[in-house]
């Protein structure tokens, strides 16, 4: 049985939310502190099933983890699919000739951990290895590099990056 676990990231002045094995939500902190989360909106058009979402640094696209194939159709979620939207566009997540919204399948492992952003790059753990997901702009938008194998992360939040380098509780050993 999974926890009640969230992700949170910021959208600008606003926040991005997303339940463990969730949607994603939008908090419009305009509205002030009488307006919380359980009044926010799905992100429309956004996976309706994920592990685990963040922001990327600098190029600003939202990033879902462990989701769906098919977007709003939670049966196809895969543990180590990674889909995210297009740039500055939290509701843009069909592939085009025109936006850089995109996806990837992962290999090395059962489920997509935990992932957090480092210089220049998007850490991506899975039970087993350690992915680069690299902003490298047009036609592919980001270049994913396998960092390591068998040095898997153990849970949603058990990393951390703190100025360029990562730390993570593993299954029988910490990394860094």
């Amino acid at each position: 049985l999974e926890s009640n676990k969230w992700s949170l990231d910021n959208w600008g002045e606003d926040v991005l939310a997303q339940k463990f094995n969730g949607g994603l939500y939008y908090w419009d902190t305009s509205s002030g502190l009488s307006s919380n989360l359980a009044a926010t909106t799905n992100v429309s058009n956004a996976p309706t099933k994920s592990r685990h979402m963040l922001v990327s640094g600098d190029d600003r696209h939202v990033i879902c983890l462990g989701t769906e194939t098919t977007i709003g159709q939670d049966s196809t979620q895969d543990n180590m699919f990674v889909r995210w939207s297009a740039q500055e566009a939290a509701n843009t997540w069909t592939v085009t000739a025109t936006n850089t919204a995109g996806s990837k399948r992962l290999t090395d492992g059962n489920m997509i951990q935990t992932a957090v952003r480092s210089r220049g790059a998007v850490l991506i753990w899975t039970d087993t290895a350690l992915y680069q997901m690299q902003f490298i702009g047009p036609p592919f938008t980001f270049g994913f590099k396998q960092l390591g194998s068998n040095c898997g992360c153990i849970g949603l939040h058990s990393a951390i990056d703190i100025s360029g380098t990562s730390f993570w509780m593993g299954t029988d050993s910490f990394f860094m």
